[in-house]
């Protein structure tokens, strides 16, 4: 099994929308680990890690969850897994 980690910012009308709420309801379909939290900037940073092809269907979850009008852009970073996540949190 060979876990990766993806970066995103997601920009738009993603703060006080229940955006982090919503993603991480949707974490219990997914085998996934990580973050979940709103930037100073008004950006939403979710970071996790997984399997790529489960973080593919998870974000593409996040996007059909009905967040997708919320969101303007999108900037995904695939990198190296760093296995520090123990459980998918809000953070901050």
């Amino acid at each position: 099994m060979s876990l990766v980690r993806v970066h995103v910012h997601y920009s738009g009308r993603v703060q006080g929308v229940g955006f982090r709420y919503t993603v991480k309801s949707l974490v219990p379909g997914y085998d996934v680990l990580g973050t979940i939290q709103n930037l100073p900037d008004g950006q939403v940073e979710l970071v996790a890690e997984g399997e790529r092809a489960e973080l593919e269907e998870f974000l593409q979850a996040v996007r059909d969850s009905g967040l997708r009008r919320n969101i303007q852009d999108e900037d995904i970073v695939w990198e190296e897994a760093q296995d520090k996540f123990r459980g998918f949190e809000i953070a901050g």
